[in-house]
């Protein structure tokens, strides 16, 4: 059976469109079917609907934990985005490798599954786990199905290495998230009435304002973390929607508003602060006019933060594998918090930069893949037998 590359099994992914709107048990059964070939079982972990799927594998004895090398297969949409190349076909230009989810994060799982002949060659004393997982990039949705079963039908995991972007520093933290949708009901009457009626665009710019202020106090005195670009946690309001004519006080009105906090702040305490304010503060002055007014407020999407220890045997680990004597901790959310929260102990580090990431033209340098095979290669030496 002829090797194959990590470039070459990426210019197989890559040509999967599996964008999170989409389907990606195709390219699932691409991967399944590599694996057959070098004699290796593979379990699909399925969403609700049948239409997508987790995937995971392991090679090594199946009776113990090993290291999870784990990573997402759905990819941003490449719509209204101006790109010189096919998107989902790879192609080689100057040292760089082109195509949607070249960099985030088709590349990593690319060098995992080039590593398939090497780890069963070794063999393995110290079983690998290969976690592909579906909807990451819509608030790191199917990866919790795949999580839930470990320790309890999967054994539970000694670590966990998340392949994001990194151009293979060692990250040791990103923020945790937490995605609100916010409605206000009002009611309407004619403008040339408009005390009688309940304006929902403003009172729900009343909102917005007690959003802007948490996040102003999050930058002005909240707590600190260096080794973040923002250092300090944030508020944000993405969208706000109302109103219908100029002469109709608007009777709806929506927002999405989002948290981001450093390991230091609870990012669930900080939606509540937002709720209460709705609730106590706003609601009974709409109401007075209008008992029928008020928010309805849904948290519907979030992930809690990574925040891995600088001293812990993961990262020592990690840091060996990669050559690297520093850390770092990334802007961007992952499922490496996931598997934290789940008790593994998890760092992220994987080829590429995020900058080259979600963008027309994505790509990731051919050295990028290169490292990554590098990383993987020592981490088979140590779990060999």
């Amino acid at each position: 059976m002829s090797r194959l590359s990590s470039a070459e099994i990426l210019a197989a992914l890559v040509a999967f469109d599996t964008t999170s709107a989409r389907s990606n048990l195709d390219l699932i059964a691409w991967v399944e079917a590599y694996l057959d070939r070098h004699g290796v079982r593979s379990e699909r972990v399925y969403d609700s609907t049948g239409a997508k799927a987790n995937l995971w594998a392991t090679v090594g004895p199946a009776d113990r934990g090993g290291y999870v090398l784990s990573g997402h297969t759905d990819v941003v949409p490449v719509e209204g985005q101006a790109w010189n190349t096919d998107p989902f076909t790879l192609t080689a230009r100057d040292g760089r490798l082109y195509g949607r989810g070249s960099c985030d994060m088709k590349g990593f799982l690319a060098c995992c599954l080039a590593a398939l002949p090497d780890m069963l060659a070794a063999p393995l004393a110290t079983p690998l786990h290969l976690a592909f997982s579906y909807d990451e990039e819509v608030g790191c949705v199917g990866v919790r199905g795949m999580i839930a079963r470990l320790g309890q039908d999967l054994p539970l995991p000694l670590g966990c290495f998340v392949g994001e972007p990194t151009a293979m520093e060692v990250a040791t933290g990103h923020k945790g998230k937490r995605s609100v949708r916010v409605t206000a009901r009002g009611k309407a009457c004619h403008s040339s009435l408009a005390p009688q009626g309940v304006n929902a665009v403003e009172w729900l710019a009343r909102l917005v304002v007690e959003v802007q202020a948490l996040g102003l106090e999050f930058a002005a005195g909240g707590a600190r973390d260096e080794l973040y670009d923002v250092p300090h946690s944030t508020a944000h309001v993405g969208t706000f929607h109302g109103g219908t004519a100029l002469n109709i006080v608007p009777h709806e009105a929506s927002i999405v508003f989002e948290v981001r906090v450093v390991g230091a702040d609870d990012a669930d305490a900080a939606v509540a602060r937002i709720v209460r304010h709705a609730r106590e503060v706003l609601e009974p002055a709409m109401q007075a006019v209008d008992p029928e007014s008020g928010f309805d407020i849904a948290i519907y999407a979030g992930f809690p933060g990574l925040d891995t220890a600088e001293d812990a045997p993961i990262v020592t680990l990690a840091k060996g594998l990669a050559g690297r004597n520093s850390h770092c901790k990334v802007a961007y959310g992952t499922e490496a918090g996931l598997f934290q929260q789940a008790g593994v102990p998890t760092v992220i580090v994987g080829p590429g930069r995020i900058e080259q990431a979600h963008k027309p033209d994505e790509y990731i340098a051919a050295s990028e893949l290169a490292a990554c095979d590098a990383f993987i290669g020592r981490l088979v030496e140590r779990c060999r037998g």
